[in-house]
């Protein structure tokens, strides 16, 4: 936490966002994607054959709960003055 509060910030203060904003909210991007990739199906040989797979916690809680938390984490990225 130590070198993130150092970061230097060059940019105008009259600008709305910092280079801190930008970094939390890449963080944020980062966990979007993850929650998307985790809710991402397996495939199956068939058609007719069915998966028990899309059923699964990583699937139904999981995943869910991380696309939901970045997206929290954008807000605050974006509304947090630094």
């Amino acid at each position: 936490m130590k070198k993130f509060n150092n970061i230097e910030d060059n940019n105008d203060k009259a600008m709305p966002l910092t280079m801190r904003n930008y970094i939390l909210m890449a963080a944020g991007v980062v966990v979007i994607v993850l929650g998307f990739v985790l809710m991402a199906g397996g495939t199956v040989a068939t058609p007719e054959e069915f998966s028990y797979d899309i059923f699964s916690w990583r699937r139904i809680t999981l995943a869910p709960i991380l696309v939901i938390a970045g997206f929290a984490f954008e807000i605050y990225a974006i509304l947090k003055r630094f």
